[in-house]
């Protein structure tokens, strides 16, 4: 009888100890999703609000509308991992560190490091999403607007990819909107003029106004008219080491 009583106290912990770990476990996965869905409420606000100060009239709502069944299907989880991304992220392309004189976060793209990969082109969208995503995450209250570096040194043909490059602007100009402040895009091969020109069609007429392309010659000039030297890079003559979007 003793040995019974003892078997059954011992079965009993044990099964005690499973749902004490079963439960750490569930409450872990529920602060996760409570998490992402706090921060996917608040890109919703936020996104709300941009479009309806963009067009303050019917066309307002549809456009919120087609975000949210965008968002809906293309981010289930309300949030995208480096993890479901191992192609993008293996390349080593994209950096996010510090804050332009207005407040907006910058992103660095190094051009040259983007190639075609067997994750194919939804693979590379899901990584642009992360890494607008990234930015939107890093504002600081009252900034609504990003800006980006696009560095272009060393691109050649083989980086050269149109489908990616339309797929970006895509999401960019239609589920971002008014969210980009400013791109520089320096250090720009004769070449890419090749496929710039087919490409610029497609920007439409609010984005354009927003590109600048930097003659090398006054590349740190024009940068530091902009960001403050212990926000820009080192690499452009700055304070800060490039920080990968994953580590940012």
């Amino acid at each position: 009888m003793y040995m019974m009583m003892m078997n059954s106290n011992k079965s009993e912990s044990r099964e005690s100890t499973e749902l004490e770990e079963a439960g750490g476990r569930y409450h872990d996965e529920d602060n996760r999703l409570k998490s992402n869905n706090k921060i996917e409420l608040t890109r919703i606000r936020l996104m709300r609000s941009f479009v309806e100060t963009q067009d303050p009239s019917s066309k307002a709502s549809a456009l919120f509308l087609k975000y949210l069944k965008w968002r809906q299907t293309f981010v289930p989880n309300g949030s995208i991992s480096a993890s479901e991304l191992p192609h993008e992220i293996a390349q080593n392309k994209m950096f996010i560190q510090g804050f332009d004189k207005t407040g907006r976060p910058i992103a660095v793209v190094l051009g040259a490091r983007h190639f075609q990969t067997e994750g194919g082109i939804e693979e590379f969208k899901r990584f642009v999403v992360y890494g607008l995503d990234k930015l939107c995450s890093r504002m600081p209250p009252g900034q609504e607007k990003f800006a980006f570096i696009a560095d272009l040194e060393g691109w050649g043909y083989s980086n050269s990819d149109i489908r990616a490059y339309l797929g970006a602007l895509s999401i960019l100009q239609d589920f971002y909107p008014e969210r980009l402040g400013k791109v520089f895009i320096i250090h720009a091969p004769y070449i890419f003029m090749t496929v710039w020109k087919i490409v610029y069609p497609f920007i439409d007429k609010n984005t354009k106004k927003k590109i600048l392309f930097v003659e090398n010659k006054s590349l740190k000039s024009t940068l530091l008219e902009e960001i403050d030297e212990s926000q820009l890079p080192e690499i452009y003559g700055g304070q800060l080491p490039l920080v990968p979007t994953q580590d940012s």
